[in-house]
């Protein structure tokens, strides 16, 4: 049975993963008949947001925690994760991505990258085996793998040149398709960033899921 680590960031599309994508992807993985072990960095989110009203709230989260309101509390620290355990890794989006794994959606394309979500996400770069990012969490994808990477997070022009200016190759996609970087062994896909509805966000994510588990060696 294929193994595949799966990063969360929290929980709710504005300050952690987005909930649909995220349950989205572990169902695809059972359904293809893999394993799937939920993980995420052991750190207070960058703020609060009340998905209401769309406003900061005073009120301080933790995004392991809040992770395993998805993980329906089986999530592990990040630095509990060995690459060589897994198969492949996911990491679903959600402005977590952007927030609490990086700092992409403050600093753009000056970002880092959380010390422990690179670690794991370079790790798994090295060893060569498959990864598939989702949704804004493709602008990780630059410094983990490199220059000239291909990736997608659909067509968002300001998206596109602040990760061509981290040195990855954007390709404009889709909602229900994939883009397939070979030599990275990375895949990709738009989800909420062009979907629509939760059906349109499931078609590309399917793909990607199966991908992924296609190029598990």
């Amino acid at each position: 049975m294929k193994r595949v680590a799966v990063i969360l960031s929290g929980c709710g599309v504005f300050d952690g993963a987005e909930i649909h994508e995220s349950v989205l992807t572990l169902l695809h993985i059972a359904q293809a008949g893999a394993h799937y072990q939920c993980f995420a960095p052991d750190m207070e989110q960058l703020h609060t947001i009340n998905h209401l009203s769309g406003e900061v709230i005073a009120q301080k989260r933790n995004v392991l925690v809040e992770s395993a309101r998805i993980a329906r509390g089986e999530v592990k620290s990040l630095r509990e994760l060995n690459v060589a355990d897994f198969d492949a890794l996911l990491v679903p989006g959600g402005f977590g991505a952007a927030k609490n794994l990086c700092d992409f959606a403050l600093s753009g394309a000056d970002m880092d990258i959380h010390e422990d979500v690179f670690t794991v996400c370079h790790a798994f770069a090295q060893a060569g085996k498959p990864a598939g990012y989702a949704c804004i969490a493709p602008a990780l994808i630059p410094q983990v793998y490199g220059q000239g990477v291909q990736l997608t997070i659909g067509n968002d022009t300001d998206t596109a040149t602040a990760i061509e200016a981290m040195g990855g190759a954007h390709v404009a996609c889709l909602v229900d398709e994939i883009v397939i970087d070979e030599q990275h062994q990375v895949v990709s896909t738009p989800a909420y960033m062009l979907a629509q509805s939760i059906v349109e966000a499931n078609t590309g994510l399917e793909k990607l899921v199966n991908q992924v588990l296609k190029m598990c060696k």
